[in-house]
């Protein structure tokens, strides 16, 4: 395993360093609400960094959402990236690759996931849907919608005839809604992808279309959680090295100290096992237990390192307006969002059970 970034890897990401940190400041994120920053997602767009993720695989994309979740930039980018970049990339048709990639890599198009698969969501007739999807991230921000149905197909809606959209609220301010189809046309990615479809070399190691994306999803948001858990530990650090108490800083307290270094190692946990997923990913090697294993981490101790930065910053930490609850809400979202710490341990261990 080499999980050195490449020149170009390293160049994006900090060109998204310095994105974030300029556009995802505390009064422009409090300006937003619980919507997106449609001025960010253009700068993002527009500097290539939507366009560049099919060249700079998900170990690339997981190294820029680290730095998304630094500032729990809104932006549909993990979303857009995943379930339109990569999925489109790896199982579209060449018509499909042609048409939809250059829109999502500008921005002008925007796809977000209905995952997991809903057991609702059904074939009503050639090429349309029924059924609903309670909760879809991002989805009043989005054009595009990749649905996997009962059968876990997977389907691309273009959201407007037959479609509705409830606004629905999440911990996080992620622009989220409820879908309803209703004999709503879509066409099927790829030729027909059935779950037991391989995917193209290289991105997924013969996994089918959904399991490849369901575990894309997932190694990706984890890598996102990496950085919304470094951001929290970062405010953390700060505030208790310059928060006296008793005429000492906070951070002198050996209690401090060692809850920091907790957070610390299960925040390299996350992060680590998110770079081993995505690498084997890009390298075409079988990476489905891998990318569970990096949920499992994502969301048992992630909620540990937002809880933990909440309580670093003592009063401070229950201000629902400080910066550092935007990481504990983003957190919490995240250590549920594809299935919880409980649900993707018993797939795993039936996963193994089922390869012996």
């Amino acid at each position: 395993m080499d999980f050195t970034p490449t020149e170009p890897q390293a160049e994006a990401r900090g060109l998204a360093a310095r994105i974030f940190a300029d556009l995802a400041t505390h009064e422009r994120l409090r300006a937003a609400g619980t919507g997106s920053d449609p001025e960010l997602w253009k700068a993002l767009s527009a500097a290539g960094l939507v366009a560049a993720v099919p060249e700079l695989g998900l170990l690339g994309l997981v190294l820029l959402l680290e730095e998304q979740g630094r500032t729990t930039a809104q932006v549909p980018y993990a979303a857009s990236c995943v379930y339109g970049q990569l999925a489109i990339t790896a199982h579209g048709t060449a018509e499909q690759r042609e048409r939809l990639l250059p829109g999502i890599g500008e921005g002008s198009l925007v796809v977000t996931g209905a995952f997991p698969a809903q057991p609702t969501v059904r074939p009503s007739g050639r090429g349309r849907l029924r059924g609903a999807v309670p909760v879809v991230p991002w989805l009043r921000d989005a054009t595009h919608v990749l649905v996997a149905d009962a059968e876990r197909e997977l389907w691309l809606v273009a959201l407007g005839e037959g479609t509705g959209i409830e606004e629905t609220e999440l911990t996080a301010p992620w622009s989220a809604g409820r879908l309803t189809l209703d004999d709503t046309p879509a066409e099927p990615l790829g030729s027909g992808t059935r779950s037991g479809t391989p995917s193209r070399p290289g991105s997924g190691s013969g996994l089918g279309a959904y399991a490849d994306v369901l575990a894309t999803a997932r190694t990706a948001f984890a890598g996102l959680q990496a950085g919304v858990c470094a951001g929290s530990l970062a405010r953390a650090v700060a505030h208790t090295n310059t928060r006296e108490q008793f005429g000492r800083p906070l951070a002198t307290r050996q209690a401090v100290q060692l809850r920091a270094a907790d957070a610390h190692m299960d925040t390299e946990a996350i992060r680590v096992t998110a770079y081993e997923a995505a690498w084997r990913r890009d390298a075409g090697l079988p990476y489905a237990t891998h990318a569970l294993t990096a949920a499992w981490w994502a969301s048992e101790a992630g909620q540990r390192v937002v809880h933990t930065g909440q309580h670093l910053h003592g009063g401070a930490g229950a201000d629902v307006e400080h910066p550092v609850h935007r990481h504990f809400l983003w957190g919490r979202q995240l250590d549920a969002y594809l299935g919880s710490g409980g649900e993707v341990l018993q797939e795993l261990g039936e996963l193994i059970a089922s390869a012996d």
